[in-house]
């Protein structure tokens, strides 16, 4: 059976990516509403009664909006860390005490046969981490809202046959555009989110023969466009002698609707 991946949604407005195995679904992050959720599961021929664990990056409303509300429509357990949890507990509302479940750094958590660990990332929230997912001999790895990228985060994507990667904004939209300095400042920090150009520089130093499928994700609206960040990562992996389409495929993972589904 092959392992599935789907973004459901992808951007400053809304994340949950979907994987799944024969035997397993889980969902990472609930940043829509509950209805968006079951519309783009529904796409999968999927329900939330399908779903056997929602996993958390961090508490965010644009990663957690709907958590709470398909916890307990569909009795859903919910995975984070327990800094996540405490910040992000008023917001979801009550959860059951038996779907409040906790995951741990570099710790494996198992759901069947869905192996998930989660790892730090460098990002302005309580506990911030992405994730590797490794299932049917596969991993998984989802990096997104990284401020800047670490060894760690160099060492969890290493031979990572699908990636989702963070490609928030266009540094040049970002300082021309109308948001405060205050909102610029912290986009460009440390602790803030991946340019085009710093995404396609990290693509390019991490891609091995193991990759077969990048997607680019967790777009700005304002400040970032698809084509524009497509071709942006395009053009330096060009640089550095990579062809998208024979070393790997790459897709964008979608503000409003679901992405291309992939299964290995």
């Amino acid at each position: 059976m092959a392992v599935e991946f789907c973004t459901l949604v992808s951007g400053s407005s809304g994340n949950s990516t979907y994987i799944g195995t024969k035997h397993t679904r889980i969902l990472i992050d609930a940043g829509v509403s509950g209805k968006k959720l079951e519309e783009g599961l529904a796409e999968l021929k999927l329900t939330g009664e399908d779903i056997d664990g929602l996993f958390i990056t961090h508490e965010h409303l644009d990663h957690i909006k709907g958590a709470g509300v398909f916890s307990r429509r569909f009795h859903v357990p919910i995975y984070a860390t327990y800094e996540t949890w405490l910040a992000m507990e008023d917001t979801l509302g009550k959860i059951a005490p038996s779907n409040r479940r906790y995951v741990y750094l570099g710790e494996n958590c198992l759901i069947n046969d869905i192996c998930v660990n989660p790892f730090s990332i460098p990002h302005d929230a309580a506990d911030p981490v992405g994730f590797n997912v490794f299932a049917e001999g596969k991993k998984v790895t989802l990096a997104t809202d990284i401020g800047h990228i670490t060894e760690e985060i160099r060492e969890r994507i290493a031979k990572s046959e699908i990636l989702l990667l963070e490609a928030n904004h266009d540094v040049d939209m970002l300082q021309k555009g109308g948001y405060p300095w205050h909102l610029k400042k912290r986009i460009l920090s440390d602790v803030g989110h991946l340019s085009n150009e710093t995404a396609g520089e990290f693509l390019s130093s991490v891609v091995d023969g193991k990759m077969k499928h990048v997607f680019l994700g967790h777009l700005s609206q304002e400040n970032n466009e698809p084509h524009l960040a497509f071709d942006t990562v395009d053009q330096i992996l060009q640089k550095h002698k990579i062809k998208v389409g024979k070393h790997f495929k790459m897709d964008m993972a979608y503000r409003h609707t679901i992405g291309f589904k992939v299964e290995l």
